[in-house]
């Protein structure tokens, strides 16, 4: 590209410089030309009328007294009727350029000069504009350069950077190249970086709370399956059976929870529910694990109560709570549901040594973990209490209390009733 860009200008520049250089030869030269014969007229002119002069007077007209008048310099003859010819100077050779005038007495005087005069006034010429053409063509060949170097050099670099995006590098540069062209493709480029750079973040975050979703109904669902292999009463088998079928279902309802969110993840299927199904639904799931960790799980507080939410999402975080104090925590982990204002709040909390300080702030920020897990669980519970018009926080460091806040479904007369029984709610760890 830089050679086409040199080779195109470059020719432009001699196209223009030939076209007006040749004129421009041409008009010096008949400049010139026709200023030398006016020069030769002009002279011969003067000398007719020196002559005159001195006919007139009676004087004598002689070379001498004419070269005393500034004749000489130019071949001159000068015929007068009945005189011998007067020449001055000396005669050129070859080419001349001549001027002939006729005075009032019949005097005829002829001034020649050599053409070799002007053609040496045209060389001259020649050489200058031939001098001013060379500079321009240098002229041209550094600007075509340097302007080949400012253009190709932004294409090379905005090739390396669609290279990046197409390999999977999609940084944006934020460079500019003080060309609006060039400048345009570099915006869009930017511009689809960034849009590529949310979407690899979106696919990545989606992989990672799968996974972290999906773990939890599989484990649940892996426990009751090992219960029926062990067991050899058909009571209990077809028990389990139901429990691992209603599995079965949080899994596709968590699969299709996460298909939503993906495309967009505002979605929201917010619905009046029952709430103490869930927690119910809850305790019973992971009593078995705690009782495999010689630990309890209960469940306390206010009964009969509707929250408005998605009763798969509210299941996930009290799934993610429960799971966190069971890897974290200590001793016995407790439900309690109560009432504030007209709000339903979830705590959950265990008799463990609680969250470090340094971690309360950040407990819910992704890949922060007291210990080797993922970081993620948290997050992803907080994300989806969110969804739904809820929140979770952390309202005490030790021992740890995690309160997920939701909307109730409730009366005016109830709600009168809640704020006399129910204390005010603690104030959130930030």
């Amino acid at each position: 590209m830089r050679r086409r860009l040199i080779s195109s200008t470059l020719a432009v520049v001699l196209v223009v410089i030939s076209v007006f250089g040749v004129s421009l030869v041409i008009v010096e030269t008949r400049t010139i030309t026709s200023s030398a014969q006016e020069s030769v007229d002009s002279e011969a002119l003067r000398l007719a009328s020196i002559v005159d002069s001195r006919l007139v007077g009676g004087e004598r007209v002689d070379p001498d007294i004419l070269s005393g008048h500034g004749g000489g310099e130019r071949y001159a003859r000068i015929e007068i009727p009945g005189s011998p010819r007067i020449e001055l100077g000396e005669r050129p050779d070859g080419s001349v350029i001549r001027g002939t005038a006729v005075g009032e007495r019949g005097e005829r005087v002829t001034v020649e000069e050599s053409r070799s005069s002007v053609t040496r006034e045209v060389g001259r010429t020649l050489l200058i504009i031939g001098a001013v053409a060379l500079l321009a063509v240098v002229a041209a060949v550094l600007l075509a350069v340097r302007q080949a170097n400012r253009l190709a050099s932004p294409l090379t670099d905005l090739a390396e950077t669609a290279e990046r995006l197409g390999s999977g590098d999609p940084r944006p540069r934020h460079r500019r190249y003080g060309v609006p062209e060039l400048d345009r493709v570099a915006d869009v480029l930017d511009a689809s970086a960034e849009r590529i750079a949310r979407m690899l973040t979106a696919e990545r975050r989606l992989a990672a709370d799968a996974s972290h979703q999906l773990r939890t109904p599989l484990t649940a669902l892996s426990m009751r399956l090992e219960e029926i292999a062990v067991t050899g009463d058909l009571d209990t088998a077809r028990e389990e059976a139901t429990i691992a079928l209603a599995q079965v279902e949080r899994l596709t309802d968590v699969v299709q929870r996460l298909l939503t969110n993906s495309r967009d993840p505002r979605t929201g299927s917010a619905v009046p529910f029952d709430l103490d199904e869930v927690v119910k639904q809850q305790v019973e799931e992971w009593r078995p694990a705690y009782r495999s960790a010689r630990r309890a799980l209960v469940r306390s507080g206010k009964t009969g109560l509707r929250a408005v939410g998605t009763p798969g999402a509210v299941a996930q975080v009290l799934a993610a709570l429960v799971e966190n104090s069971l890897m974290h925590g200590g001793g016995t982990v407790a439900l309690r549901t109560r009432v504030t204002g007209n709000q339903v709040v979830v705590e959950v909390t265990d008799e463990g040594p609680g969250v470090p300080a340094d971690l309360g702030a950040r407990i819910f920020e992704r890949t922060i973990s007291g210990r080797n897990s993922t970081g993620i669980g948290l997050a992803v519970a907080r994300d989806l209490a969110e969804a739904d018009g809820g929140r979770l926080e952390l309202v005490q460091l030790k021992p740890a209390v995690f309160a997920l806040f939701l909307s109730r479904e409730t009366g005016r007369r109830d709600r009168d009733e809640d704020r006399r029984d129910d204390p005010a709610p603690p104030r959130p760890i930030r």
